[in-house]
């Protein structure tokens, strides 16, 4: 049974108009009395007289008698009636603590930002136990298990994908709030890290079996072609959707905490390399590429442990510093576009040689407007 606020409102009232009534009740029963007395003993007893005056004008005063009717009520009230007015404040309070749970609960965006735990400031990287529920992590791994093909790397020179032995799991792309779930976790992902939906990549999921691996690599580009998808990944999070029994870690080689972590006998020998994450279910990694001021973290230098007994799955989700699904399009012809519907009065203000770096761009980024300062490449 719930009762709002209103209802117990309505009932405290009920319950203190109830005690006053008993108190007026009183009041005219006591002054009764006191005028019989008064009448029996007035010159006997001056100072009853005195008590009966000063009650009489105590009386007539609604303020002191308000005041008096608020002093005195608890002793004149049923224990029952407190006892309910206590119960309709606890009934009150764990509804409403309940229904903030509930709330909580059902909120696909929600995260508990208390079990998030900042690991290091170089590379800035933080890990939060239990981001996934066991229902999210089954089933993503559902969504992949029959649509894996072998893991691909960008080329540093075309930045196309291609096929190395730094890289030997398996993974599969999911399309973007494919369902109710994944659209979940990525509205969770862009809550606690403060990027935009948009600026991520679809999210990919990854198998590893016994001895697979991912070399050391950086998340940022090193070719012009990635780039102008939506810029530098400037943050990763790697999502654990299983434990795995041996290896498996996350190592960070040029982390400033590497050689800090204290690692027993049950870390392999990789992630003794530098600071490393053990996968476990649920659990999610969030660490940047690029340094507050825009530019490349060569500490977020990162790898996947080989898998030394089970297996490991997980999902990742780059985070571009621009929008990812409006990346620079190609027109019919061949040409660039513009990013922004500005970019042509910001040009023709004088932008492109007051502001370059976001109009044209630069060797490590690709700017916003240019084709409206004529930047374009004979190759786009």
């Amino acid at each position: 049974m719930q009762f709002s606020i209103h209802h117990n409102l309505i009932l405290m009232i009920i319950l203190f108009q109830n005690v006053e009534l008993e108190w007026v009740g009183n009041e005219y029963k006591q002054e009764a009395e006191l005028q019989r007395e008064r009448e029996a003993e007035t010159k006997s007893n001056s100072i009853f007289v005195e008590f009966s005056s000063s009650t009489r004008q105590h009386f007539a005063s609604p303020g002191n008698r308000k005041r008096d009717s608020i002093l005195v009520f608890p002793l004149l009230m049923d224990p029952i009636k407190i006892l309910l007015i206590f119960l309709c404040f606890l009934v009150q309070s764990s509804h409403g603590n309940a229904s903030a749970v509930k709330s909580t609960i059902r909120s696909p965006t929600s995260f508990d930002p208390t079990r998030v735990t900042q690991i290091s400031w170089s590379p800035r990287a933080f890990l939060h136990r239990g981001f996934l529920t066991d229902k999210e992590c089954d089933h993503l791994i559902v969504l992949a298990k029959d649509k894996l093909e072998k893991s691909m790397v960008a080329d540093n020179d075309s930045g196309k994908s291609v096929e190395s032995e730094v890289r030997t799991s398996s993974g599969m792309f999911l399309k973007k709030a494919q369902d109710e779930i994944v659209a979940g976790v990525e509205a969770k992902i862009a809550a606690w890290t403060f990027l935009p939906i948009e600026n991520g990549e679809a999210m990919q999921i990854l198998h590893y079996e016994h001895g697979q691996k991912y070399e050391p690599h950086f998340d940022y580009f090193h070719d012009k072609a990635n780039l102008e998808l939506g810029g530098h990944r400037v943050a990763t999070v790697l999502m654990y959707l299983s434990d795995v029994a041996e290896g498996g870690e996350t190592v960070f080689p040029n982390s400033e905490m590497k050689d800090k972590q204290p690692k027993g006998e049950n870390w392999s020998d990789c992630a003794k390399e530098g600071y490393a994450v053990k996968p476990r279910k649920g659990d999610a990694l969030l660490f940047f590429s690029l340094h507050p001021d825009a530019t490349t973290d060569p500490s977020s230098l990162h790898g996947s442990c080989p898998v030394i007994e089970g297996e490991k799955w997980s999902a990742t989700k780059w985070i571009h510093v621009r929008s990812f699904d409006t990346a620079p399009a190609r027109s019919a012809n061949g040409e660039c576009t513009d990013e922004n519907p500005n970019c042509t009065a910001w040009a023709l203000k004088g932008e492109c040689e007051r502001n370059p770096l976001y109009m044209i761009g630069s060797e490590d980024d690709v700017g916003y407007c240019r084709k409206s300062c004529k930047a374009c490449s004979s190759s786009s």
